[in-house]
């Protein structure tokens, strides 16, 4: 590690957040190699100083608990070299024995360009596997495959000043108010600055993102297709079309338009669910306003047909010529914070490198420019058939850096099996507990944010750097070393002789620039000569970055040339299809979408060492319109069995008056660390897009029954525990390290002195005393147990789950004495605060609502008076909802 990296005490750095696609600049804090605080960067020009809530509790999820510390095989600490030596053995003697192909790289989102640009480098050019995916397959690669398709190459035209330039803006498939909330924030801004712009929302949920629109189509799920072939059609019906633009700067647009034409109206609105005049309400205000941004993500990607959702997004724009200029364009937004850089270095199976696919030229280009005689010459399998071959022995060796795929990939419980049987199963990590490190015969500890430097390329192809700030815990090293040790171990000394992330990305750069004539869009030669200094002091800069582009490119395609042999852009035709599942059954009457929550990421491995990022949600749940949950004789907060034909979770019923009927939604996040049985993942069934490769996640065929449970309880411990003995438990943490806190079900017998007895719930064993309150018939039973005046355990059990004490007053029992802490506890008495609104405030629900029963009748009003909303935003939506449900009760 360059010591130069690492801030001095009190020194403020500058760096990227970890967490999505947006790339906010981040002002870190260090004082004694600790992060002591994080802010936006308000030079940054991704978020001007905004930061969301995670973003925000960035210093929360550091520190050693829970780190990946040592190198280990086969569950034994080994030091670095026999780690290395093994791995390289390994995958050397599999290559000789079963050929290149036997060997397989799943990467992430969540490497930087550095690490990625490596992992690609060994994978394909030296070992000679083209086996080599990334968790980015299950977030953008409709996206990818819609821009070649389109522009000839994958190219996002867009950057974020158009969300504020435009006069409509049209949210697909996205929930940016949770999802993207620092993007949302600004495009909230410009509403409010720009009374002629409207915004539009389509999505078959009622969320968050809702609360900014002027028009909401909830549409059937899986329709979006439909809707812009219908709007296409519209725009030719009703003289919209810019027929200049159209001749000159695109070819196939009459066998897209009569395809498009193929669809009566009423066919159309009986199809997607909304009524004709939402619908031409919709196509009046795209037909008429020139600065029109679509905007879209998960919702369109993760499908079946999710290729052809975002042409058809496409096509729009190109029949009406709306791109290239500012506040106009089809805006794909990622999901992760490098999935952009990913795709520069060749990440996807489909992908060589530095944007290049695989063709007799690019390989010869690559070939000779990494000096391998070893190139894969072919494209692999994509992430869904990866793991397939490693379930059916095609694939002996996997090496699975920075994800977690037991928990994200479509029927997850198929890819833990294959995991747990395949020869050798690799994986760099930084966390030491994950349901993927589970099945792992070889753990490398790899560095984590704060940790590593490089690059990182946001939605709008902005690179920046993310910069060390505290030196690595245990033995982790970064990735991009690990990497290269192996290539080294293996025999290709030169290739590999890297000794700081600039050299990677110095040779990335070159890479770009190497035989490219202006053929290839992507092109960073300008940042190809930049020294030790110059990298490390490098300003976010938008590529291309050329000589004539110095510094960077703001938005592409302004001179309407495109990536294709002709220079024009493609239509593509679109015969829109709903999902293969969409026809309802006895069986299995409800369709089930999965997503993002507001304050979590992913599978949880960082966030969920934050107990600020699980105080909005703490459990797994299952939203549900009121309808659907009286139809399966369920009520708000009951415990619920969803099931496919894939298998089943157990989670909590949220009543959502913002679902359709027969819809419902469970988060993504949860998984075996966090929960007992709500990897919702394990559901979906591996149907992909048959161009992209991508799953479809928003779109399963299911069934709910409700769980008995006798007896409710909320525990807080210093310790984990061994939770086989509950019917259902989920876990978060507490402030500082404190401990946890536990929602469980449970039997009505339970007997607690015999779990304290039997578990060794405190560090030095059984807690010295305890005191408890009984009563069997409503099976009210409280529980403290401590030692050495500390409390160790408290537990709060009702038969009636509303009767339980709220999280808040649970967790501040573990910083009281233990004199003023079990009296109230025994006595039942706790100060309730209800569900917090403001994690980054701590405000709950029953302040803000006292407030308004108050008078005070704005978001506004309540940030200046609790503060609520005033930091991030992102519970803005939800005080608007609270405010407005104040005032129809007002009004009845």
């Amino acid at each position: 590690m360059n010591q130069k990296l690492i801030a001095t005490s009190g020194k403020v750095i500058k760096t990227t957040c970890p967490y999505c696609g947006v790339g906010c600049g981040v002002s870190a804090t260090v004082e004694n190699n600790r992060l002591k605080s994080v802010v936006g960067d308000p030079l940054h020009p991704a978020n001007f100083g905004k930061l969301c809530i995670k973003g925000t509790a960035l210093h929360d999820t550091m520190g050693e608990h829970g780190r990946l510390l040592h190198p280990s095989i086969e569950g034994v600490n080994v030091d670095w070299p026999t780690a290395i030596n093994t791995v390289a053995e390994k995958l050397g003697k599999i290559r000789d024995q079963h050929g290149p192909g036997s060997i397989g790289f799943y990467l992430s989102g969540q490497l930087l360009t550095e690490d990625y640009y490596v992992a690609n480098k060994l994978a394909k050019g030296f070992i000679g596997t083209n086996h080599v995916d990334t968790n980015s397959r299950l977030c953008m690669s409709s996206a990818v495959a819609s821009h070649k398709r389109a522009f000839g190459a994958d190219a996002v035209a867009c950057n974020y000043e158009d969300l504020e330039e435009c006069n409509l803006l049209v949210l697909v498939g996205s929930n940016a108010a949770w999802t993207h909330p620092v993007l949302y924030r600004r495009i909230a801004s410009a509403k409010a600055n720009n009374p002629s712009m409207r915004v539009v929302v389509i999505d078959p949920r009622r969320t968050a993102t809702c609360d900014l629109a002027d028009l909401h189509l909830a549409i059937a799920p899986g329709s979006d297709a439909f809707v812009f072939n219908g709007l296409l059609a519209y725009l030719e019906q009703n003289d919209h079309l810019n027929a200049g633009f159209i001749a000159q700067h695109t070819q196939g647009f009459d066998t897209a338009m009569a395809e498009a034409r193929a669809l009566t109206d009423v066919e159309l609105t009986q199809t997607i669910a909304v009524s004709a005049l939402k619908l031409h309400t919709f196509y009046q205000w795209f037909a008429e306003t020139e600065k029109t941004i679509s905007f879209y993500s998960m919702g369109i990607n993760q499908s079946a047909t999710g290729t052809d959702k975002c042409n058809a997004i496409i096509n729009c724009h190109l029949a009406t010529g709306r791109i290239g200029k500012a506040g106009m364009g089809a805006f794909s937004i990622t999901g992760q914070p490098n999935a952009m850089g990913g795709r520069e270095v060749g990440g996807l199976a489909n992908m060589l490198a530095a944007h290049m696919d695989y063709s007799v030229e690019n390989t010869a280009t690559v070939s000779e420019f990494w000096n391998t005689k070893n190139l894969s010459q072919t494209p692999g399998l994509n992430a869904v058939d990866l793991f397939e071959a490693v379930a059916d022995g095609r694939i002996k060796a996997i090496w699975i850096m920075g994800t977690n795929p037991v928990v994200s990939m479509p029927n997850a419980d198929r890819v833990r099996a294959a995991l747990q049987s395949c020869d050798t199963v690799i994986v760099s990590d930084c966390m030491a507990d994950t349901d993927t490190t589970a099945t792992a015969n070889i753990l490398l500890p790899a560095t984590g944010w704060g940790e590593k430097s490089g690059t990182v390329t946001n939605s709008e192809r902005r690179i920046s750097r993310q910069r060390a700030l505290i030196h690595p815990v245990g033995q982790a090293k970064s990735d991009w070393w690990i990497i290269s040790q192996v290539g080294q171990a293996m025999g290709f000394n030169d290739a590999f002789d890297y000794h700081s992330p600039r050299d990677i990305f110095i040779e990335h750069a070159q890479l770009s620039a190497f035989k490219n004539t202006g053929n290839r869009l992507f092109n960073i030669s300008t940042l190809s000569h930049l020294s030790e200094q110059q990298y490390n002091q490098l300003e976010p800069i938008q590529w291309p970055v050329t000589p004539l582009k110095p510094k960077g490119t703001e938005r592409l395609f302004e001179d309407r040339l495109f990536f294709t042999p002709s220079k024009k852009a493609n239509f593509v035709v679109i015969s829109p299809q709903l999902p293969q599942l969409h026809t309802p059954n006895n069986d299995f009457p409800l369709t089930l979408n999965t997503g993002r929550i507001r304050d979590q990421w992913h599978t949880m491995s960082r966030t969920g060492r934050s107990s600020t990022l699980l105080s909005h949600i703490s459990q797994p749940f299952v939203s549900m319109h009121p309808d659907t949950a009286t139809n399966t004789g369920l009520i708000d907060g009951d415990l619920v069995q969803v099931f496919t034909q894939r298998g089943s979770i157990t989670v909590v019923a949220a009543v959502d008056t913002g679902m359709g009927e027969d819809q419902i939604f469970v988060p993504i996040h949860w998984n075996d660390q966090y929960a007992s049985n709500a990897r919702v993942d394990s559901l979906v069934a591996p149907i992909t897009d048959e161009i992209s490769g991508q799953p479809e996640f928003k779109y399963s065929r299911a069934a709910m029954v409700k769980v008995d449970t006798p007896v409710w309880a909320t525990l807080v411990s210093h310790n984990k525990l061994d939770c086989t003995k509950f019917i259902h438990w989920s876990a978060a943490p507490l402030d500082q390290g404190r401990g946890f806190i536990y929602h469980i079900s449970i039997k009505s017998n339970f007997n607690w002195p015999d779990f304290i007895t039997a578990k060794r719930i405190t560090e030095q064993g059984p807690a010295q005393a305890y005191e408890q309150f009984f009563d069997r018939q409503n099976g009210d039973q409280r529980l403290i147990c401590y030692s050495s005046q500390r409390i160790e355990f408290a537990v709060f059990s009702h038969q009636d789950r509303k009767m339980l004490p709220d999280n808040l007053w649970m967790c501040a029992l573990m910083s009281e004495p233990v004199a003023e802490t079990y009296w109230p506890l025994l006595s039942g008495t706790s100060a309730a605060t209800g569900k917090l609104i403001c994690s980054c405030f701590k405000v709950s629900e029953q302040d803000i609502q006292a407030a308004i029963d108050n008078g005070v009748n704005s978001a506004a009003a309540l940030g200046q008076q609790l503060k609520c909303g005033t930091n991030c935003g992102s519970c803005i939506p939800e005080l608007n909802s609270l405010l407005a449900n104040s005032r129809t009760v007002s009004s009845n």
